[in-house]
């Protein structure tokens, strides 16, 4: 009878899809993160208009050319939807409350997707008003391929140590944290690549891809552990309702292939796409390096001669 009855309680608890419920704090992050960028932009384009700068002036760099371009405009709003999507119902609801899986596609969506897009959609002006003095200083020395290599495979690491994990998911305000920690650790890894700012320098294109091959072997270890494992790593996957039956076990094999996988198969195509960008350079710049051969008149009459 007992045995009966437990089985009709796991089976109460699988398969029921969260509904949908607004979070409020994601709301307010992202809209105050959009409404500053815009406040930005447009004080900006005031302060050009009202202003005649100096061309050898300090600000001169800062203000040549449109304060942002569409492209810009497209990557930032495309970095906010992401992080929305990530943050929101029903990818946040199932990360938190069903499936480690799904908790693996919301750090993707935060540090290979959102963070490279928000610093598309940054303006150097703003980045560099964002980052100045001291700060600058530290970005810079900090935002090169080893120390990159470094910081971020860190923190790769720790978000996926059992007792971290099994923290953050009891505790919401530590998880907030510790999201914010993944953003920020990839704004830092994504400046090799896409850096705004001409004072903290994107790397060249051979290092960028050599960069990138590198930050692709370390997830390797974290992801055997989850996709071989014999079983869960995280105890908390363990209470939580089963969504569709599947398995703790399985839910973390799952998040292991998805972690390798798609996380290396997104960041080989951003080095085939960086070869081909630099590939295209290379051969534009020879083209253009190349200097028609000079005519001189005596050239001309030796070639006219031999055809008379």
């Amino acid at each position: 009878m007992s045995l009966t009855i437990g089985v009709l309680a796991a089976a109460a608890r699988t398969d029921r899809f969260p509904g949908w419920h607004m979070h409020a704090d994601v709301w307010a992050i992202i809209a105050t993160a959009a409404f500053a960028w815009t406040m930005a932009v447009r004080l900006e384009q005031r302060r050009r208009e009202e202003h005649e700068v100096d061309a050898k002036s300090v600000d001169a760099e800062s203000v040549a050319g449109p304060v942002v371009t569409r492209r810009q405009v497209g990557c930032f709003v495309a970095g906010l939807a992401t992080i929305f999507v990530a943050s929101d119902w029903p990818v946040h609801d199932l990360a938190e409350g069903y499936l480690y899986s799904v908790h693996m596609v919301q750090h993707m969506l935060i540090t290979l997707v959102a963070a490279p897009l928000l610093l598309l959609g940054t303006p150097a002006w703003l980045a560099r008003r964002l980052l100045h003095g001291r700060l600058l200083r530290v970005v810079r020395q900090a935002a090169r391929p080893v120390p990159n290599l470094i910081q971020f495979n860190a923190i790769l690491v720790l978000s996926h140590w059992p007792f971290w994990v099994n923290a953050t998911l009891r505790n919401h305000p530590l998880h907030f944290v510790a999201h914010a920690l993944l953003l920020l650790s990839a704004l830092l890894m994504w400046m090799v690549i896409v850096s705004p700012l001409p004072e903290v320098p994107r790397a060249r294109p051979p290092m960028q891809m050599l960069y990138l091959f590198l930050q692709t072997l370390l997830p390797t270890v974290p992801a055997s552990f989850l996709t071989f494992g014999s079983k869960p790593l995280y105890s908390f996957y363990e209470t939580v309702p089963r969504l569709y039956g599947w398995t703790a076990l399985s839910d973390q094999q799952v998040a292991g292939l998805i972690m390798k996988l798609v996380g290396g198969f997104y960041l080989y195509t951003v080095i085939a796409v960086i070869f081909f960008r630099w590939y295209s350079d290379e051969e534009r710049k020879d083209r253009e390096a190349q200097v028609p051969e000079t005519l001189y008149w005596d050239d001309v009459e030796r070639e006219l001669k031999q055809l008379g």
